[in-house]
């Protein structure tokens, strides 16, 4: 569960939470079981149609299509084999023995880490609460886990250095997407950086508007295809700002108006389409930019941390009038 942000003293932005002298430690970051579909169910929705059946299938079932030879998997998804092939091009590999050696691979690492259970994430009408419970948290961790594995650090790095040296940030979302928006602006804002968050169209076209060249904007759209964020970004693009997108599918419109773009790997479904895993795995990056900005700003973060624990501490109800 995510520590609780906001005003609340004991929440992550207490002061002395980025207490940490010992130097930091080389970590090597493996994928994650299943990365392959990961990175097959971001590339999605730019596929050609054809192409798309295949990923589908991929993303559905990947053992099976593990287990299929290539003409079994071409008359599956009623395409062509030659279309198999340029699929398997498409998200990286050289052919299909490549892609069905690493399927099988991974689906054995998934199982090993669940314990030989099957878990998915659809939620059926006959499912029992507790049922419901594993399959929920189930997904939210393997989003949030998936997320972390396939995030460009390189990317982040810019992204970290463009906000520290920003003069002012814009964050723009709609929908879902307009907590993640608040969520990062409040943790911003408490460190002192000059941040705002806006999900209205029309503000955020007029704050875009009048973004200069120092500042940064950030739009974040889960599908990366919503609208009024790509105009706000587009808007910001042209005033020479330096924009960045947050979304789960890298080849989105929206990747077309940003200058840098974080990705999400996070799995809807029928009951959570848009709002829980994705906004989950949203946050996780929004945390990853938030603390290295924060520790790129470790004097000024400490006091802003401190001052503001301080104004905010006397806020809680004291032990002599709770309920005995």
């Amino acid at each position: 569960m995510r520590k609780p942000t906001g005003s609340e003293p004991g929440s992550a932005g207490e002061a002395g939470s980025l207490r940490t002298t010992a130097p930091p430690e080389v970590v090597t970051r493996e994928a994650t079981p299943l990365s392959t579909v990961v990175r097959v169910r971001s590339l999605l929705p730019s596929l050609p149609p054809a192409e798309r059946r295949v990923a589908q299938r991929v993303i559905d079932d990947p053992e099976g299509v593990a287990n299929s030879t290539i003409t079994e998997l071409a008359q599956t998804c009623g395409t062509s084999e030659t279309t198999v092939i340029r699929f398997c091009r498409a998200i990286g590999f050289h052919g299909y023995p490549e892609l069905r050696l690493t399927l099988a691979t991974e689906a054995g690492r998934a199982q090993s880490a669940t314990g030989g259970r099957v878990i998915g994430s659809d939620i059926s009408p006959d499912d029992s609460l507790e049922q419901i419970v594993e399959k929920v948290t189930f997904a939210d961790a393997r989003a949030v886990e998936e997320t972390a594995a396939q995030l460009d650090i390189k990317t982040l790095e810019q992204v970290v250095d463009a906000v520290v040296a920003a003069d002012r940030v814009d964050v723009y979302g709609v929908g879902a997407s307009a907590f993640v928006a608040a969520d990062f602006q409040q943790k911003l804002h408490r460190i002192g950086r000059v941040c705002s968050a806006w999900s209205d169209a029309h503000i955020m076209l007029t704050s875009a508007a009048v973004l200069g060249s120092g500042d940064v904007a950030i739009g974040i759209s889960h599908t990366g295809a919503t609208v009024e964020t790509i105009d706000a970004l587009e808007v910001a693009k042209s005033k020479g700002v330096t924009t960045v997108a947050l979304t789960n599918f890298p080849k989105s419109p929206i990747a077309e108006v940003a200058d840098h773009i974080l990705t999400t790997a996070a799995r809807e479904t029928t009951f959570r389409s848009g709002a829980t895993a994705s906004r989950l795995a949203q946050l996780t990056v929004v945390d990853c930019v938030f603390v290295g900005v924060a520790q790129r700003t470790y004097g000024s973060t400490r006091k802003a941390l401190e001052a503001t624990f301080e104004a905010v501490r006397g806020r809680t109800v004291r032990p002599d009038r709770r309920r005995r």
